[in-house]
């Protein structure tokens, strides 16, 4: 009798201890034998997330069982999700829970206006682009970031590669954008460049907004920015096509006019002495390198080349920049734009 009782207790513990083991390899085995890319949507259903989840793990009733312990169906987070090869089903419970580790990359480059930064962020993150306009637009987060207008808010964030985490809200970034600006603005060889050619960030970036429409050849650009320091310190109106085109509301101007030179806009440099009232547009790293280290020389002038290549003729004195101009007319009128 002893040893059936034995016998029987022996067999329960085994049974236990095999009951056990299969619990702790539901929970604590392997749930990946391949590793996984998966994009949850804020706007992704949690049937749809574990339905996407489940094509690609075992033990479906186990993740099942720890994803309702931890409430995962209200709690679970949007973002890009790696899960690795070995990952236990409360891994990936837990990284749906608590938002991925991983980053993507955003690239923030050069934009006219707030509404196209805003189309550009949302086609890379999971941010809605009309969301993200009415916060680059807000006045309370204009105030907030220590900006005059929307325009002066958006055009100081640097053009650049973030790494940033996929569930990055829309005002998150926005900080960020702030402070990799504030941060770069604090640099010892940046702060003593500002102090050296006598302006501000705030001006360096307008300035630089100028230069950056006025030619796309980088070489030439700190030669541009030289014309246009000069100018400044002369007190002559620094006369620049791309305010005008800003004024008028046409960045697609090909040939500016005598009827655009008259609009009346602070904008309008033919009209207004100094540097307008905001950037023009976000200015891209060598515009604004360009007006850090901008060439000095004597020139006051610049023009078009007539070959339309892009590139520029440069003049010392009006008479000068009148032959070049009148070439670069020539040009316009034998190719008939108008």
């Amino acid at each position: 009798m002893r040893k059936k009782i034995v016998y029987a207790v022996a067999l329960v513990a085994v049974v236990v201890v095999v009951a056990l083991f299969a619990v702790y390899r539901m929970f604590y085995g392997s749930a990946v034998e391949n590793s996984f890319t998966l994009d949850v949507g804020s706007d992704d259903s949690y049937a749809t997330v574990v339905e996407r989840v489940k094509q690609h793990i075992s033990n479906d009733m186990a993740f099942d069982l720890y994803a309702k312990r931890i409430n995962l169906e209200k709690s679970f987070k949007a973002g890009r999700y790696t899960f690795e090869e070995g990952m236990t089903v409360i891994d990936i419970a837990r990284m749906l829970k608590f938002g991925s580790n991983a980053t993507v990359r955003l690239i923030i480059n050069n934009a006219r206006t707030p509404e196209a930064l805003a189309g550009r962020i949302s086609q890379q993150l999971d941010i809605d682009s009309a969301e993200m306009v009415k916060l680059l637009r807000s006045d309370e987060m204009v105030e907030r970031m220590g900006y005059k207008s929307p325009e002066a808010m958006f055009s100081m964030f640097l053009p650049n590669t973030y790494e940033v985490f996929p569930n990055i809200t829309a005002e998150e970034l926005v900080l960020r954008l702030k402070d990799e600006s504030d941060r770069f603005w604090s640099r010892d060889s940046n702060r003593e460049r500002l102090e050296a050619i006598s302006l501000t960030p705030y001006e360096v970036m307008t300035l630089a907004s100028i230069v950056h429409e006025e030619t796309n050849a980088q070489d030439e650009m700190p030669r541009v920015a030289g014309v246009y320091m000069n100018r400044l310190r002369k007190g002559m109106p620094l006369q620049a096509d791309p305010t005008v085109k800003y004024a008028v509301g046409d960045p697609t101007l090909k040939r500016i006019l005598y009827r655009h030179l008259e609009v009346d806009s602070p904008y309008n440099t033919y009209k207004h002495l100094g540097l307008p009232p905001t950037p023009i547009a976000m200015p891209d790293m060598a515009a604004i390198e360009a007006v850090l280290n901008y060439e000095q020389h004597d020139y006051y002038y610049f023009c078009a080349r007539s070959e339309m290549d892009g590139r520029h003729n440069f003049a010392r004195t009006h008479a000068e920049h009148e032959r070049n101009a009148a070439e670069y007319h020539r040009a316009l009128n034998n190719m008939k734009i108008k």
